[in-house]
C-alpha cells in the first residue's frame, strides 16, 4: 500500500482531529488547571477540523487505495459530527463545573468520538467502518460513566458497554460472513461482484448482522432498551453528544451499506420498513408516560430513530437525502432540548421532572422560549426544520410504494405532539410552585442554545438549500 500527498489532503480532518486528540492527553497533563483550557483549546480543534472539512468537500474519490471515501458525502457528516461536538462541548463547561466533575479528559473523550464518527461516515471497507464504530463507542462508554461518584452514571457506562459490546458481536461476525460470501470487506468490490454473490445465504446472513449491530447504535427496536437508562444516568451534556453523534454517524453507515452501496432488495427493504414502523410506534408511545425529561427525550429519541429509517427502507435518493436532511435538523433540536436540561439542571437533581418545567415562562422567559421551540420542532410542527425534515422521509417512502409506512409516521407524530406540549404546557400554563428559586444562566449555555435556535429556523426556511445540496452528494 503506498500512501501520497493526496491521500493526506483528503482525510486531513480525521487526521488532524486524531493528532489534536492525542495533544489534548499531553496538555492535560502538562499545565494546571487543564479543564479549562482544555475547553477553549478542543472548541478551536473543532473549528479548525470544520475548516478543513470544507476544504475537502469538492476532492470526492477515495483515499488509501479505496479504503476510504473522500469529498461531499463524508464532508456533509462530518459537519454534522463536529457542530454536535461542538455545541455539546460549548454546554459542558458550565454543566461540569455546576455539578463539581470539570476534568481535561472529558474534552480528549469527545475529541476521539468525534474522529470516531468521521471514520464511520469515511469508511469504504467494512474493516475501517468497524475501527470507527469501535473508537467512537469506547470513548462514549466512558463520557456515559464520567461522572464517577454517581452510581446511575456508573450504572449508564456499565449497561451501554455490555450491550454495545454484544451488539459488536454481532456487527464483527456479520463482516465474516460477507467476507466468507464474497472474499472482501471493500464496499466497491462487494458490489463488483454483486451479480455473482447475491443469492448467497451468507450475503444476507452477514447483511441481517449488520443491520442488528447498527440497530443498537441508533436504538432502534428492539434493541433499544439500553437507552433510557443510559441517557439518564450519563451526564446531560454527553446525553445530547450520544443522542446526535453517534446516532448520525450510525445512519452515515446505514446509507452506505443499504441505501447506495447495496443493490435494493425487496425482503430488506420490508424488514426495515417493519424496524421503523415498530421503533416510531414504540418510543412514541412509551414516552406519553414518562414524568423524567431526560427519560421522555430519549424515548423520543427511539422515535426519531423511527423516522429516519423511513429513508432507509425507501432505498431511493429522496430517502437518502431525507436521512440527511433530518440528521442536520435533529441535532440542533435534540441538543437544544438536552442543552436547556443542562443549563437549568442543579446538582442536586433540580428540573430532571417535566413538573418542575411548572411555571418556567414567568421566572425565565427566553429559555422557556426557546425549549417551546426546541419542543415544537422535534414534533414536527411547521415552518421548523423537524417537519421539512419528515416531510422528506415521509415523501420519499410514498415513492417507494410504501405508503402505509408513512402513514404510520404520521399517525406517530400526532402522538408525539402531546407529550412535546405538555412540556409547553407546563412551563406556560401551570402556576410556579411555592419555595421555587431562580436558575442563573450561563452565557455559554445560552450562546449554544441560540446557535440551535437560529439553525432550526433557518433549515425550517430555506429547507431547499440543504436539500439540494444532498443531492449532488453522491
Amino acid at each position: 500500500m503506498v500512501f501520497n500527498y493526496n491521500d493526506i489532503v483528503a482525510v486531513s480532518p480525521i487526521l488532524f482531529l486524531s493528532v489534536f486528540s492525542l495533544l489534548l492527553l499531553v496538555v492535560d497533563v502538562s499545565v494546571k488547571k487543564p479543564a479549562t483550557v482544555l475547553y477553549w483549546l478542543t472548541l478551536i480543534g473543532l473549528a479548525v477540523a470544520g475548516f478543513l472539512t470544507a476544504n475537502t468537500y469538492n476532492a470526492p474519490g477515495s483515499a488509501f487505495n479505496g479504503m476510504v471515501f473522500t469529498g461531499r458525502f463524508p464532508a456533509f457528516f462530518e459537519v454534522v459530527f463536529v457542530l454536535s461536538a461542538a455545541l455539546s462541548v460549548l454546554l459542558s463547561k458550565p454543566y461540569l463545573e455546576k455539578i463539581d466533575d470539570h476534568y481535561g479528559e472529558y474534552y480528549s473523550l469527545v475529541s476521539f468520538a468525534t474522529v470516531g464518527m468521521m471514520l464511520m461516515a469515511s469508511s469504504r471497507d467494512l474493516m475501517v467502518l468497524f475501527l470507527g464504530l469501535e473508537l467512537m463507542s469506547i470513548s462514549l462508554y466512558v463520557l456515559a460513566g464520567f461522572v464517577r461518584t454517581d452510581a446511575k452514571s456508573n450504572e449508564a457506562s456499565l449497561k451501554y458497554f455490555l450491550l454495545g459490546a454484544f451488539a459488536t458481536g454481532f456487527f464483527l461476525y456479520g463482516i465474516a460472513l460477507i467476507y466468507g460470501a464474497t472474499g472482501t470487506t471493500n464496499l466497491a468490490d462487494i458490489l463488483g461482484k454483486w451479480m455473482s454473490v447475491q443469492n448467497d445465504p451468507l450475503l444476507w446472513i452477514g447483511a441481517a448482522l449488520i443491520l442488528v449491530g447498527l440497530s443498537f447504535k441508533i436504538s432502534a427496536v428492539p434493541f433499544h432498551m439500553w437507552v433510557p437508562d443510559v441517557y439518564e444516568g450519563a451526564p446531560t451534556t454527553v446525553s445530547a453528544f450520544m443522542s446526535t453523534g453517534s446516532k448520525a454517524a450510525a445512519f452515515a453507515a446505514l446509507v452506505l451499506l443499504f441505501s447506495y452501496s447495496v443493490h435494493p432488495s425487496p425482503q430488506l427493504q420490508v424488514v426495515i420498513a417493519y424496524l421503523a414502523a415498530f421503533t416510531m410506534v414504540v418510543g412514541n408511545l412509551i414516552a406519553l408516560v414518562q414524568t423524567n425529561i431526560k427519560r421522555m427525550l430519549s424515548y423520543s429519541s427511539i422515535a426519531h430513530a423511527g423516522y429516519a429509517l423511513v429513508g432507509i427502507a425507501s432505498a431511493n435518493a429522496l430517502g437518502r437525502t431525507g436521512v440527511m436532511y433530518y440528521m442536520l435538523a435533529y441535532t440542533f433540536m435534540q441538543i437544544g432540548a438536552f442543552g436547556v436540561v443542562s443549563v437549568l439542571e442543579s446538582k442536586e437533581g433540580k428540573y430532571l421532572e417535566i413538573s418542575d418545567y411548572q411555571g418556567l415562562a414567568y421566572r425565565h422567559p427566553f429559555i422557556s422560549g426557546l425549549m417551546a421551540l426546541f419542543m415544537f420542532s422535534l414534533a414536527g410542527l411547521p415552518p421548523l426544520a423537524g417537519f421539512f425534515g419528515k416531510y422528506y422521509l415521509f415523501a420519499s417512502a410514498v415513492s417507494a410504494n410504501m405508503t402505509w409506512l408513512a402513514v404510520v409516521g404520521v399517525l406517530a407524530s400526532v402522538v408525539s405532539v402531546y407529550y412535546y406540549l405538555g412540556v409547553v404546557v407546563n412551563m406556560y400554563f401551570k402556576e410556579v410552585p411555592e419555595g421555587t428559586t431562580s436558575v442563573v444562566i450561563s452565557k455559554l449555555g445560552a450562546t449554544a442554545l441560540i446557535i440551535a435556535a437560529a439553525a432550526i429556523i433557518e433549515l425550517g426556511l430555506t429547507p431547499g438549500y440543504i436539500v439540494s445540496l444532498t443531492e449532488k452528494l453522491f
